[in-house]
């Protein structure tokens, strides 16, 4: 089964939390602090495996965690840090923000990598608060929570050339002749549910991709058939052949369909008619496809759409007729075609100038924010104090105490007392309650 869209969830590990140790050697005299800090915990990090051809492992796997680091020591040994948890995809995987819709990575060749889920750093152990005031502090933090997020991967088969047309225009046909792939072939509409790749190789030592694209209908860019579900396996095709079918059995008009196909793949993202296509008239075998070339090329040249009239070439799969020229001369235009920038590719560039803007607005975003529930309780949420919290040692009296003067610091005190909170009054954050004094 080939799956190429899938939605996951993912977690980094927690920081190992700190420690409260003191040094107790014989010859030692008031040793002081010893207490080390948490690891790191592990991140998630997704790379290309080429031995991947589709996202069918998510489809039962949809939950990735990696581990938390290891807890501080004693004698101010650090805990060792968690492995990150690597997940590997096909090349091709776009992978995306499933909530902001935001593009993460774009992994497309060998060696690609990224990390879409931080592990949180390790909580720091009473060594590191070691000062001439307090010489020998109780005082740790818990690790740093892991990022949680969920994510969608979505995979654009990498070909160097994409087959395009109407259903049962020959395309599977065709691919199985030049290359050594086995595609579903029927005399019926929508053989073809899923890519199909194979490769080309040339006379001269040259080789390439080819991808046989399911058959396009009208109205596919918004959802009309298979619909956009496999348009957007054409983006990284670097060159297009545009299969239109000659048989005048089949009752259609060849050039109508030809405009039909360049508006669906316009309307998907009109940059694609900027790519070199070729057109193929196919099966040139059966009885008066001469007859409709000849009328189609006569259409096409009067075509006053185009600025320059595409090659059309005469092909029947069933022959191999005009084949060989067809590859070859593909295979000459992609030595001089470059990569074409992907719709993901120009979203991500959009939204990375957007995203300093963002970061200027997280600044100026408050740090805390007050509400009050209906049993009375002050609620303080906020994502900087909430991971304060999280990050404070509870069950040490010192750290309790660190934890009221950086509220204090952060200005929570004031603003409960603007909004009318008086002592006795109780707070929560998260799970955790206490007492409002003045």
């Amino acid at each position: 089964m080939f799956i190429d869209q899938v939605t996951i969830e993912v977690k980094a590990g927690k920081g190992g939390d700190g420690m409260v140790a003191f040094r107790r050697e014989k010859y030692v005299p008031m040793g002081g602090p010893a207490g080390g800090d948490g690891g790191r915990g592990g991140s998630i990090v997704f790379e290309v495996d080429e031995g991947l051809r589709t996202l069918m492992d998510f489809r039962y796997s949809k939950h990735f965690r990696a581990e938390s680091g290891e807890k501080g020591m004693i004698k101010g040994m650090h805990g060792h840090g968690a492995p990150d948890k690597r997940v590997q995809v096909p090349e091709g995987t776009t992978i995306k923000d499933a909530e902001t819709g935001a593009v993460i990575a774009d992994l497309v060749h060998k060696g690609d990598y990224a990390v879409v889920a931080k592990g949180g750093r390790g909580g720091r152990g009473n060594i590191r608060f070691a000062s001439p005031k307090n010489p020998a502090p109780e005082i740790s933090e818990n690790g740093e929570p892991g990022v949680e997020r969920k994510i969608q991967l979505e995979l654009k088969v990498l070909a160097d050339v994409g087959l395009v047309g109407f259903p049962s225009v020959g395309k599977s046909t065709l691919l199985s002749v030049v290359t050594s792939a086995k595609p579903k072939i029927a005399d019926y509409h929508f053989t073809t549910l899923s890519p199909n790749l194979g490769m080309v190789r040339l006379d001269n030592n040259r080789d390439f991709v080819i991808a046989d694209l399911p058959g396009l209908i009208e109205g596919a860019s918004v959802g009309v058939g298979l619909g956009i579900q496999f348009l957007r396996h054409i983006e990284r095709t670097r060159v297009i052949l545009h299969l239109v079918d000659m048989n005048p059995e089949e009752g259609r008009d060849p050039f109508d369909d030809y405009l039909k196909i360049n508006k669906e793949l316009e309307n998907y993202d009109p940059e694609l008619l900027e790519r070199p296509q070729l057109i193929v008239a196919s099966k040139m075998d059966m009885p008066g496809a001469a007859e409709q070339l000849e009328t189609f090329k006569k259409q096409l040249a009067e075509d006053s759409t185009v600025e320059e009239t595409p090659r059309v070439f005469s092909t029947s799969s069933i022959t191999r007729e005009g084949l060989q020229t067809l590859m070859n001369v593909a295979g000459d235009l992609l030595e001089e075609t470059p990569m074409f920038p992907t719709l993901n590719m120009k979203e991500q560039e959009a939204q990375q100038k957007i995203y300093d803007f963002e970061k200027e607005q997280e600044k100026s975003a408050p740090d805390f924010v007050i509400n009050r529930d209906e049993d009375l309780t002050w609620v303080l949420s906020g994502e900087k104090l909430e991971r304060l919290y999280q990050m404070t040692n509870m069950d040490r009296e010192e750290s309790l105490m660190r934890f009221a003067r950086q509220l204090r610091g952060m200005g929570v005190d004031d603003a409960l007392r603007e909004r009318g909170a008086k002592s006795g009054d109780i707070v929560r954050i998260d799970k955790f309650s206490f007492e409002f004094v003045e």
